[in-house]
């Protein structure tokens, strides 16, 4: 018996490729998910693998559906593996009842690593350059430099306490310790 795994990341996005694909593969069942690929436990791949037995497959639309790791889709194949079950990627035309197919699986694993890991990369330099041209990340502080600057001369001529300061401009005790203090 052919079990269906298909999966997408977010709530908008539509599963409708990827179950169709797996219909087409005459898949008896089919599970899903809308949960990035990075968590370990996803309820419609725990409910797909608890399904399969001993001579069964569990197929998918791609690899990267299944688990964003080489390690984790290196574990999914070997405990199917050792259960007796096979696995199949329709995109990649990868099927672990072969030999051949238990190669193809490993050399695309490795290659979509080394992908994520390319982008990564480049993402960090991006970053890295950004910082060193003067642009920080992060979101935008939203209390203005100004509500500081104010508080911080109420503190220095009043005699108002800065718990007072700081309710009186809407602004917490917090924010403004941690904006007034040298760096």
């Amino acid at each position: 018996m052919k079990i269906g795994y298909a999966r997408v990341s977010r709530d908008e996005q539509t599963l409708d490729l990827q179950t169709d694909a797996l219909k087409a593969a005459n898949c008896s069942r089919i599970f899903t998910d809308k949960a990035s690929g990075a968590l370990a436990s996803r309820p419609g791949l725990d409910k797909a693998l608890e399904q399969l037995r001993k001579g069964d497959t569990l197929v998918v639309w791609r690899l990267d559906r299944l688990g964003r790791s080489l390690k984790h889709l290196i574990e999914i194949a070997e405990d199917l593996n050792a259960k007796g079950i096979g696995f199949a990627s329709l995109t990649e035309s990868i099927d672990t009842t072969t030999s051949n197919g238990k190669l193809i699986f490993h050399i695309f694993c490795s290659l979509a690593e080394f992908e994520r890991n390319i982008i990564r990369e480049r993402t960090m330099a991006g970053l890295a350059a950004a910082r060193a041209r003067g642009r920080k990340g992060g979101r935008k502080q939203a209390i203005a430099q100004k509500k500081i600057a104010t508080a911080q001369h109420l503190a220095d001529t009043s005699t108002d306490s800065i718990a007072d300061i700081c309710k009186s401009l809407g602004i917490s005790r917090s924010t403004y310790y941690r904006r007034t203090r040298p760096q």
